[in-house]
């Protein structure tokens, strides 16, 4: 049971029930992400050349379809937006990038009375996951924040040979990338700064070793085969004498 329930409270010295979690940094944008940029006006004439598609709409699109439709950053950090042209986002939070295209559509094509209105969003929070799952594969969630526990449990829970207190996540960073394994066994993986996904990470779940004994997934499982395997040895025994 120690080794299959999430979040138990190790710290038996002491009772907690509140933990609290490492607040979720800002995201910086890196290359390859894809962005949904949707401009709104009074009067929709006005910003409809700037909007390629209505990429607004993003939550009821496949993840092929917002690949195609949103804008994607490119190796030297640009995005292209219709008659803006190209706009250097690298390194830069969602919200400054908001700011940057507003500043740039009010200084050189509208003025403040169209209240121009802009979002930006990534184009769905992607991650791949890989291991002892139900659902290995990339998965694509429609949020702005996801976490270690949520992105398990949208790929079918970890199977009972994987290993919960050894989950590795690899996560690419302007600086290079980095690994780290977490103990979902452990509350204290609340205050973990990998609890909360970024864009792109990979989740690699570990087999237990009881995988590679054959033996079987459960207790159960495992007395049945040692149970069989004495018959046999018993049987085989009696032949050879006889």
């Amino acid at each position: 049971m120690k080794d299959m329930v999430y979040l138990q409270d190790k710290n038996t010295s002491s009772e907690q029930n509140t933990i609290a979690s490492v607040e979720s940094k800002p995201y910086r944008l890196q290359i390859n992400d894809v962005l949904s940029i949707d401009i709104k006006a009074i009067d929709p004439k006005l910003v409809s050349i700037f909007n390629t598609t209505n990429v607004g709409t993003a939550g009821g699109k496949s993840e092929s379809t917002l690949y195609f439709e949103g804008f994607t950053i490119d190796d030297h950090g640009n995005i292209r937006v219709p008659i803006l042209g190209e706009i250097n986002v690298i390194g830069y939070t969602l919200e400054e990038v908001r700011v940057i295209i507003e500043k740039k559509l009010l200084e050189e094509y509208f003025k403040t009375e169209a209240n121009i209105f802009v979002t930006v969003k990534l184009a769905g929070f992607r991650y791949t996951i890989n291991g002892e799952v139900g659902q290995t594969g990339t998965k694509t969630l429609f949020k702005d924040n996801v976490t270690i526990l949520e992105a398990v449990a949208n790929s079918g829970d970890i199977t009972a040979v994987g290993n919960r207190k050894e989950v590795t996540i690899i996560r690419q960073t302007p600086t290079g990338v980095q690994m780290h394994d977490i103990d979902l066994t452990d509350r204290n993986v609340m205050k973990s700064p990998y609890y909360y996904l970024q864009p792109n990470d990979y989740i690699y779940v570990k087999p237990l070793r009881q995988k590679t004994w054959g033996t079987g997934q459960t207790g159960i499982q495992s007395i049945g085969t040692i149970i069989t395997l004495l018959s046999l040895a018993t049987t085989v025994y009696f032949i050879i004498k006889n």
